[in-house]
């Protein structure tokens, strides 16, 4: 038998306020369809539909918790912000009795999803001033559990270029393709021995990296595709740059001996593609990353043996005149990341074997 359609998504109200370089009716709508949902003018007779109030901005988490409870209406203050109406039903946001009223203050919902304990955002939408909402909403799209520069070095620089990207219209397979090509400029960089001038194309690469994700979530232009070409990016090019980095350490000055230079690159390349194995297992057997098992995983992940923090270990060294030693370095640290995720990984078997379960401490 055919499942329902879903709910359809329909904003009431109006508001001249502009989000992300969108009239605020049409991100909300863009928004809605992102998470499953039919935009549309008016409710239609035999679907249910989503109602939202344009005097207020909400969560994309909230659409999805909604969408699976009609005869719901999510209130802030007292006020209707979402409803979700059944077919057939008279209802709207200014008559929903028989609405079973849950206040966004103190609702449960799971964020899991992006890794992260916080509760979803609902909030007025001032035409005025909506630069607090697209703070929430980029806030919103932000994994919790991620690498130390990425969780604070470059959040509030990331903002901006997010905004000034959404209001010039850039898709974020256009930012994706910005930093790719800065992915290889940094490549070639290393390779003939420019550390200095590559680590610059690379730090631009990695800011990108994260503004075309969070593009992506806060204009509800997330695709297939596009998700595709960012995490391949994103899982390939870390072992070229550390080979490239081991090829220019001659042109800079500080070549290696060839043996010993290889069983470097052995060690981190083949740690790198190990420690992602684990991360598969994991994700396989318990159903969520390794890195949101326990708060360790996550306190872990800051520094773990990523592209990320194996950058700051090259720059640290390269201040100091030695990307060889950094290069080292990244090797031992790599070693020290892989033992650590294995290790996490038989605790969890071990702890499955018990008949004890394994969740995540964000659950």
């Amino acid at each position: 038998m055919a499942s329902d359609p879903p709910p359809l998504f329909v904003p009431v109200g109006a508001n001249p306020a502009r989000l992300f370089g969108m009239d605020a009716t049409d991100w909300a709508s863009r928004i809605a369809a992102s998470k499953g949902l039919e935009p549309a003018d008016e409710p239609a007779n035999g679907r249910s539909a989503v109602l939202g109030n344009m005097a207020f901005a909400w969560d994309p988490a909230w659409l999805r918790w909604i969408a699976e409870r009609p005869g719901t209406v999510l209130t802030l203050g007292g006020q209707p912000v979402l409803a979700h109406v059944p077919a057939g039903s008279n209802a709207s946001l200014d008559r929903n009795e028989g609405l079973e009223q849950v206040a966004a203050e103190t609702a449960e919902l799971s964020y899991a999803e992006l890794r992260k304990r916080q509760r979803p955002f609902v909030m007025p939408l001032d035409p005025d001033d909506p630069q607090p909402v697209e703070r929430a909403a980029y806030d919103a799209a932000y994994k919790g559990v991620t690498d130390v520069l990425t969780l604070y070095l470059w959040r509030k620089p990331a903002f901006h270029l997010t905004r000034w990207a959404a209001e010039a219209g850039l898709t974020p397979n256009a930012v994706t393709a910005v930093g790719a090509g800065l992915c290889l400029l940094a490549f070639y960089l290393f390779w003939i021995g420019h550390f200095w001038l590559g680590v610059i194309a690379g730090f631009g690469f990695m800011v990108l990296d994260t503004v075309d994700g969070k593009l992506a979530r806060c204009t509800g232009t997330s695709s297939k595709w596009g998700n595709i070409f960012d995490h391949g990016i994103d899982l390939v090019h870390p072992p070229f740059w550390w080979w490239a980095w081991a090829h220019g350490l001659e042109g800079y000055g500080t070549p290696l001996e060839p043996v010993y230079q290889s069983m470097l690159l052995v060690a981190i390349v083949g740690g790198y593609v190990a420690q992602r194995l684990i991360e598969g297992v994991f994700m396989r057997r318990y159903g969520m990353h390794i890195h949101v098992w326990q708060e360790i995983d996550s306190r872990f992940r800051l520094v773990t043996a990523r592209r990320n923090p194996n950058m700051v270990i090259l720059v640290v060294a390269l201040l100091f005149g030695r990307p060889d030693v950094g290069l080292e370095l990244v090797a031992l640290w790599t070693l020290v990341s892989l033992i650590f995720h294995a290790v996490r990984l038989a605790q969890a078997n071990a702890r499955r074997d018990r008949g004890a379960p394994v969740l995540s401490w964000l659950a």
